[in-house]
């Protein structure tokens, strides 16, 4: 859990001001853990359950030079889930150890640093997560110490679906050890099918750091009350193990004559004890659309009965490709089999390293399909399988408010179906939500999200830019504000093509301003008269947007990693350039600070 940045007022008539100004100063910075065990014995005391212990010193915390320093900078979740994992481990046999995210690291520490191991992903064409930002500069930065006593690894996360695959993994490997540090094993390089790389490279990195560390003093297993929990043990329902959650609601919320189609899903989780919070993902396990399933084994003369054993099980080829391979994205290892297959020196030459943006051009816009009927080639059923990658689930921001809708969770869903080089081309998971019947079952789990929450102090101001299902959260958000009578005011940004036939959620969010709960709406249509974008709304309104932030408003940011996120990151340095009286330096300088007080946040895709 990050830190309590700020903690509401305390109730007048309970307390005189001095007693509750004197509480206010105790409770500031303490985390949520803390705060519950505070609330407890409070209310033991208040039953005369509990007596007031005498003062203690702190659980001793061990030095750098016998404990596991274990960082991690994660978009999706993936990597805080595999550090994580091996913070787990290695509590569980005797090793001090500790776990932090790259936004909230103390980066003065890193010149005592004895063993380290960094967990972290690459976004889009070679950026690092937002909360590695900051850790990922300061690393590349002349600030950066001389660590000759340090002894690291690093676990990249990628997705070969981009060119720059793992490469902030690869840059942070390779400046640790610039800086003079010894790699304790190579660095592994892990792409969608996280599990065959990351676990047996989690198994040796715990083993020589248990080598390392011995005979380090075992950790204390005594903690004050106020001394953060140990890491809470995973849910029941997890990406390996999904939850078969029941489908509420299928309905389209865009007009019949748009030219998108974008769902409301409503899915049950009463059964599953499923917990979740506002701006947290679900993660949907699809199954292929049967039409592609069809085109990829006319396109490659298999038959889809034909058994094929891979990774210890043996399928039929066709369900193989329904349920276990990815054949909605292309990604770079598949080019590089069928380019070997076809004897395609087209194919090889985009695999070259100068030519970059033209593989990025084709990852982006073909399908495994388009390749396999471009360029035939002799296949056999077990090298397709073995071609191809295992399919991913999917992440969708949770448009909704357990206090406000129970056990469900809503989905905004943009359905991917298009035509394309003469070939349909379909979104596995969006299509296989948007065909769901009531009768469907769908594999799902929680992917928490703590970089993406509202603020602890329900009096702060809010500002929410989410054109496109990128409102999803937002959705989310005001739900919950409404529910527990937030102070703080909300201020939403959408945009979309359209107004009549494209404005997601319309009737709520005038509901929303009639009753007072949303106090400001400003829209942008791209395709209605002048092209109109959220940005564009920013730099309109940028003095009110300013006089928010300087009053401490809390920002966020959904949708669209690869155009949106970027113009609207654009747009804020330009409003703290104009009205904030700075350059664009200091503007840049600005938005970090506020990304790592937690008061920037993006979830981007």
């Amino acid at each position: 859990m990050d830190a309590v940045s700020a903690v509401p007022p305390l109730p007048v008539v309970p307390l005189p001001e001095e007693q509750s100004a004197e509480a206010l100063r105790l409770l500031e910075g303490l985390d949520a853990p803390a705060l519950w065990w505070l609330s407890g014995y409070a209310a033991a005391l208040a039953r005369g359950q509990a007596v007031l212990p005498r003062a203690t010193a702190p659980a001793r915390e061990a030095p750098a030079q016998e404990r596991l320093t274990i960082v991690y900078g994660s978009q999706t979740g993936n990597a805080r889930r595999l550090a994580e994992q091996l913070a787990r481990d290695a509590e569980a046999t005797g090793l001090a150890v500790r776990v932090v995210r790259a936004g909230a690291y103390p980066q003065r520490e890193l010149k005592a640093e004895r063993l380290l191991v960094v967990v972290i992903s690459t976004q889009g064409d070679g950026d690092p997560p937002d909360d590695a930002r900051g850790f990922v500069e300061f690393l590349a930065g002349k600030r950066a110490p001389r660590l000759a006593e340090l002894r690291y690894a690093v676990l990249a996360l990628g997705d070969s679906c981009y060119p720059q695959f793992c490469a902030i993994g690869r840059r942070v490997d390779a400046r640790l050890a610039e800086l003079g540090a010894q790699r304790l094993l190579d660095a592994g390089e892990a792409d969608v099918d996280i599990e065959t790389v990351a676990t047996p490279w989690l198994a040796r990195a715990l083993h020589l750091a248990r080598e390392a560390l011995e005979p380090a003093t075992v950790r204390s297993a005594t903690m004050t009350p106020l001394r953060a929990a140990p890491l809470a043990p995973a849910s029941e329902w997890t990406r390996a193990r999904p939850y078969a959650a029941a489908l509420l609601a299928n309905q389209r919320i865009v007009a019949r004559d748009s030219a998108r189609d974008v769902r409301h899903v409503e899915l049950s989780l009463a059964e599953a004890g499923l917990a979740y919070e506002p701006g947290d993902a679900l993660g949907v396990w699809p199954t292929n659309p049967p039409a592609l399933v069809a085109a990829v084994l006319e396109a490659t003369g298999l038959d889809g009965d034909a058994p094929v054993a891979h990774d210890g099980r043996t399928l039929a080829l066709r369900d193989w490709l329904a349920r276990e391979r990815e054949i909605t994205r292309l990604a770079r290892p598949f080019i590089a089999q069928l380019a070997e297959r076809a004897r395609s020196s087209e194919l090889n030459r985009l695999l070259a390293p100068d030519r970059r943006e033209a593989l990025a051009t084709l990852l982006a816009s073909h399908q495994p399909i388009d390749l396999l009927r471009e360029h035939p080639a002799a296949w056999d059923a077990d090298g397709l399988v073995a071609a191809l990658r295992p399919l991913a689930p999917r992440l969708y921001s949770i448009a909704s408010s357990r206090k406000a809708v129970g056990d469900e969770a809503h989905l905004t869903v943009g359905v991917v179906d298009y035509e394309a080089m003469g070939t349909r081309h379909v979104g596995a998971a969006s299509h296989f939500l948007a065909h769901a019947g009531y009768e469907t079952q769908v594999p799902v789990y929680v992917e928490p999200n703590e970089r993406f929450r509202l603020p602890a102090d329900a009096s702060r101001d809010v500002v929410m830019i989410g054109p496109g299902t990128g409102v999803a959260p937002f959705r989310g958000f005001l739900q919950e504000r409404r529910e527990i009578g937030a102070r703080g005011r909300h201020w939403l940004l959408f945009g979309n093509r359209h107004f009549r036939s494209e404005f997601l959620y319309q009737a709520e969010w005038q509901d929303a301003l009639r009753d007072g709960s949303l106090h400001r709406l400003d829209l942008a249509w791209s395709r209605d008269g002048a092209r109109t974008y959220v940005q564009d709304r920013l730099r309109e309104h940028g003095r009110d947007l300013h006089a928010w932030l300087d009053g401490g408003a809390h920002l966020y940011v959904c949708g669209d990693a690869t155009r949106m996120a970027k113009d609207v990151h654009a747009a804020l340095v330009d409003v703290f350039v104009e009205h904030g009286g700075v350059d664009r330096e200091r503007a840049e300088e600005r938005l970090l600070q506020l990304a790592e007080e937690g008061r920037y946040a993006r979830d981007v895709y």
